[in-house]
């Protein structure tokens, strides 16, 4: 796994907007235009992790990184790995065997690795997407302590709206699972703003990427704490549901809370005051910024980095956007959750008292 540590360089941030294509499946077809067809060299190798730790995987960067890449032209092979470390390895196998131009690679439990030494064997470069690996030759992804870094704000935030001091407030860190690399620099950067401001833990779980070891991990910390807690730092919106549903069950409010990607219990909770604020990574700015890499590697032509990682891997990176409940109504806007997915009945009203519109 790659260290985690980001260097503080300015990013790529205006990556553009990816072309619709309008075909959202599982596998592209060939195609016969540009270097495309049916030829491995213009064949787009894609494996996204899971359907479990994010809704994004299957809704949102699936097709935004295949409308991209056939719009260019290119053949393209997307799967997913369905949380399963075997599958991913035997989806791996299959694409090589079938050819490969690139490989765009989202890491799961280190699976990743196995598969960049195999596709770099053959000379196939591979891009690690979203979370880094050892053996990618890019990492395209957000600017990942910076997120971390809005996730700290937060939680200040929400301890400021509560009259706290964060010097002396209960809080509780919930990271994400330690095999993704991306979760050391979520809590590099959160606990850079955090710590600063005179937090100091007062219980840390393991961490996971899992709704319900979240809200069983917190319940028992809480528990620890004898029912005290005044914030929860916790690493995305999945995980920040099942710490939501303890403070519920316990009748506790006015809790800062933390979360990432903008799903939508993350943004009916922040509608809601279940939670504070959320990190809005907008996949297809991601996706583009993925698709611009990979078309450069298909076409051989230079990829342009403006960033690292420690160990000198070449880093794309995506500026992310913290949302409160004001700013919900621009996510759904950008067509990233829809209006009737979060404006339930139980959260209509809160929608019309924030200007949340169709």
């Amino acid at each position: 796994m790659k260290k985690s540590s980001l260097l503080a360089v300015a990013a790529l941030t205006g990556a553009a907007a990816v072309m619709l294509a309008g075909c959202a499946g599982g596998t592209g077809a060939p195609t016969d235009d540009g270097d495309g067809g049916g030829d491995a060299a213009g064949r787009a190798c894609v494996i996204l992790p899971d359907a479990a730790s994010s809704p994004r995987w299957e809704n949102f960067d699936r097709k935004y990184l295949q409308e991209g890449l056939e719009a260019a032209g290119f053949e393209t092979d997307i799967q997913n790995a369905q949380g399963d470390v075997n599958k991913y390895s035997t989806i791996a196998d299959q694409q090589l065997t079938q050819g490969c131009g690139v490989m765009l690679l989202v890491d799961y439990q280190g699976a990743a690795e196995t598969v960049a030494a195999k596709a770099t064997g053959e000379g196939i470069p591979v891009i690690a997407y979203d979370r880094p690996f050892e053996g990618a030759d890019y990492y395209v992804s957000f600017d990942n302590v910076e997120v971390g870094r809005l996730e700290g704000q937060t939680v200040l935030d929400g301890l400021e709206a509560a009259g706290k001091d964060p010097a002396t407030a209960v809080v509780v860190y919930m990271g994400g699972d330690p095999t993704d690399g991306n979760a050391a620099m979520f809590k590099e950067g959160a606990v850079e703003v955090m710590e600063a401001a005179g937090i100091q833990p007062a219980a840390e779980p393991p961490g996971v990427w899992d709704q319900a070891k979240s809200q069983t991990n917190f319940e028992q910390a809480l528990t620890s704490l004898g029912g005290a807690v005044d914030g929860v730092w916790v690493a995305n919106d999945t995980n920040a549901a099942g710490v939501i549903k303890v403070l519920q069950d316990n009748n506790l409010t006015g809790v800062a809370v933390s979360g990432q990607d903008a799903n939508v219990a993350g943004l009916q909770n922040i509608l809601l005051g279940w939670q504070t604020a959320t990190v809005y990574k907008p996949v297809a700015d991601e996706a583009a910024a993925a698709v611009e890499t990979a078309i450069a590697l298909l076409n051989e032509e230079e990829v342009a980095t403006d960033a690292e990682l420690d160990d000198g891997t070449p880093y794309i990176q995506v500026s992310p956007i913290l949302v409160g409940p004001d700013n919900v109504k621009d996510v759904i806007a950008a067509g990233d959750a829809s209006y009737d997915d979060v404006c339930t009945p139980d959260v209509m009203a809160a929608c019309e008292q924030y200007g949340v519109t169709e």
